[in-house]
């Protein structure tokens, strides 16, 4: 082999390692966890969804979020010492209109400790559509089989604003419109955006 020759090779071959190199690293972009900024009007949230273990959840929150289903909704229930609830009602407290429900991933590893972000749903296991609650403390008693026999699924973790979370978890609530545990001064989330890691 001549010098030259050797020296063409060695361009292809670098060429085509740094076409690999560039295909490994887009990849590896689209297939990174997630995030979705709650720019809320207490402050922002970062939520980190985990697509490998709450798949079907995690679609459906994301398409949520590109539909701008959450801009202007509040989080109309919130208990200290429990979670923060939100992703189903505007500033006046009327339900918005959802897709149907989703199945049930509430056995699939993640548990529903302090900073997680799972899905609410009725007391049929298979009912969850918009509405998420973000827990404040460690919540045993909602991961799977608990508290019914089927769970809570849990989909991502707040990675940004746990401040704002606690300052969320320690508003003042009250009775509105028939439903408890409302803040009295509303907290909104004014946009929900997919943000890049």
């Amino acid at each position: 082999m001549t010098i030259n020759s050797f020296s063409r090779f060695s361009r292809r071959g670098a060429l085509v390692l740094a076409a690999a190199f560039a295909f490994a690293a887009s990849a590896h972009a689209q297939a990174a966890t997630p995030r979705v900024k709650l720019a809320t009007s207490a402050g922002d949230i970062v939520v980190e969804l985990d697509e490998a273990k709450a798949p079907k959840t995690v679609e459906n929150f994301l398409q949520y979020v590109k539909d701008k289903h959450y801009d202007g909704t509040v989080f109309h229930r919130v208990i200290d010492g429990f979670m923060i609830q939100g992703g189903g009602f505007t500033a006046d407290l009327q339900q918005k209109p959802t897709r149907a429900p989703i199945p049930l991933e509430a056995s699939n590893g993640l548990k529903n400790d302090k900073y997680t972000i799972a899905m609410a749903r009725t007391g049929n296991p298979n009912s969850a559509t918009s509405q998420f609650f973000i827990n404040v403390k460690n919540n045993d008693s909602l991961n799977a089989p608990n508290p019914d026999g089927y769970g809570y699924t849990v989909f991502g973790k707040v990675v940004a604003g746990t401040d704002v979370v606690d300052k969320i978890r320690a508003v003042a609530t009250g009775n509105k419109n028939g439903m408890q545990n409302v803040p009295l001064e509303a907290v909104t989330i004014k946009s929900a955006t997919v943000v890049a890691k």
